[in-house]
């Protein structure tokens, strides 16, 4: 072999060496952005998430209360339409904004007394007493356990309904409404419909 064949030998290997070190080298950098990318992301997607189940919770708690408002106001509907006299009503119930929910809890409570007696003959008793409260949770979720759930209160309600213009209807409806709903009157409207 002479010095020139031996020469692009040498110099094609130190090329080939160069160019995959070189890709090697880049591929490696890639995979480090793209890692680092996905963890940027992930933190990222994580307060979307907590965002996101914080506007779900208010969405399916404002959805709950149209959807029981709704069903209060069928459920009215459809009894003050029998009463003699009315024709076609219409009801429009507003309730309270929240919904109470009472929790399943553990309580431990402890009492210690000592009695002590000094020399002079005279007793001294200390009492003392420790309670702790832990909320119960179902689940690795840590869901609570909830015994009793408040509907929210009505705030106010509107009748309109045919024959409601005869007031002894129109009484009527305005007594069924307040017994219905264990509501006082001041917050029950009755209105005749054109």
């Amino acid at each position: 072999m002479n010095f020139k064949e031996k020469y692009k030998k040498i110099s094609d290997k130190i090329i080939n060496k160069k160019f995959m070190n070189n890709l090697l080298i880049i591929l490696i950098i890639g995979a480090m952005l793209l890692i680092a990318a996905s963890a940027l992301k992930g933190e990222k997607s994580q307060e979307e998430v907590f965002k996101k189940d914080e506007k779900k919770e208010k969405v399916i708690e404002n959805n709950y209360m149209e959807d029981y408002a709704m069903l209060l106001e069928r459920k009215l509907e459809n009894i003050l339409g029998e009463i003699k006299g009315v024709g076609k009503v219409k009801v429009m119930i507003t309730l309270e904004e929240t919904t109470e929910k009472i929790p399943a809890m553990n309580t431990t409570q402890n009492q210690e007394k000592t009695s002590e007696k000094d020399s002079q003959g005279g007793v001294r008793e200390i009492i003392r007493e420790d309670s702790s409260i832990q909320v119960v949770t179902r689940g690795s979720e840590g869901n609570i356990i909830v015994l009793k759930e408040i509907k929210p209160e009505v705030k106010g309600v509107i009748v309109v309904a045919e024959g409601a213009e005869n007031i002894e209807v129109k009484e009527k409806l305005y007594q069924a409404v307040k017994t219905a709903l264990g509501i006082s009157g001041n917050r029950v409207e009755v209105y005749s419909s054109n």
